[in-house]
């Protein structure tokens, strides 16, 4: 067994079989928004959360990471862009391998965008790094998305069913998506790819419980977890929230 295989088997709960992932990474891209400085009292409540795996960028690592327990998975994201840019779905590398390394991470994430004039350009990126990892034994986490020029609706069953499939011929051992709702497509799509399929949060503005159950619909169509940002460190009780999404992710309810 190599070293990205064994770094695998820890970021899935060995009775679930599934993760969340606490994407914490959001600042690059949106600025100053509500939530941010919650982010230590939220590491430091991590112990027995049922996290699996913290998204940070380097920035954060430095000066946070030391408050990632040492059985929850440190994931460095590599890529950013900022929701200013022109155009605003852009994603450029902005840390190595090898810093990421120095930081202590246990896998790396990037963030893709495809249906935009930028996704050869992104999806290159995608394909050098996955194999850099690789080759120093650490698993790559993609998160996918249709955003750009030629996306009306980045819900769509075969956009979200395209994006699984980058995921599965490029190369990177997890892929996160957002949910289409249309379940049997999604079922499709997971069960013809190879690696796991976590779905992403998405933005505010839906309930709770609406959220809550997307991401039970998703596990039932096969997925493997979630990896869930705004909706729990903007939530008005953050801990709550973990805890609410840690119990729907191993199926505790």
């Amino acid at each position: 067994m190599n070293g990205t295989n064994r770094r695998m088997k820890r970021i899935f709960d060995r009775e679930s079989g599934n993760a969340l992932i606490l994407a914490l990474d959001h600042g690059a891209n949106e600025g100053m928004i509500d939530g941010l400085g919650a982010i230590p009292s939220i590491l430091e409540a991590l112990p027995a959360s049922g996290v699996q795996g913290v998204i940070l960028n380097k920035g954060l690592a430095r000066h946070y990471g030391a408050l990632v327990p040492t059985d929850v998975n440190l994931i460095i994201q590599l890529n950013a862009g900022t929701r200013h840019g022109s155009p605003s779905y852009n994603k450029n590398i902005v840390c190595s391998m090898h810093e990421a390394l120095r930081l202590g991470a246990d896998a790396v994430s990037l963030h893709v965008n495809i249906g935009n004039e930028l996704e050869d350009r992104m999806l290159v990126d995608l394909g050098e790094l996955t194999d850099e990892a690789h080759q120093l034994g650490i698993p790559v986490l993609a998160t996918v998305f249709a955003r750009g020029s030629q996306i009306i609706n980045e819900h769509d069953p075969a956009l979200v069913a395209h994006c699984i499939r980058i995921g599965a011929e490029l190369g990177p051992d997890i892929v996160a998506v957002p949910y289409s709702s249309n379940s049997e497509a999604f079922a499709k799509a997971v069960t013809a790819c190879p690696i796991p399929v976590l779905i992403t949060g998405g933005p505010l503005g839906q309930s709770m419980e609406g959220a809550l159950n997307i991401t039970l619909d998703a596990l039932n169509s096969g997925c493997r977890g979630c990896c869930i940002g705004r909706n729990i460190f903007q939530n008005e009780d953050p801990l709550k929230s973990m805890a609410q999404f840690s119990e729907i992710a191993h199926q505790k309810r």
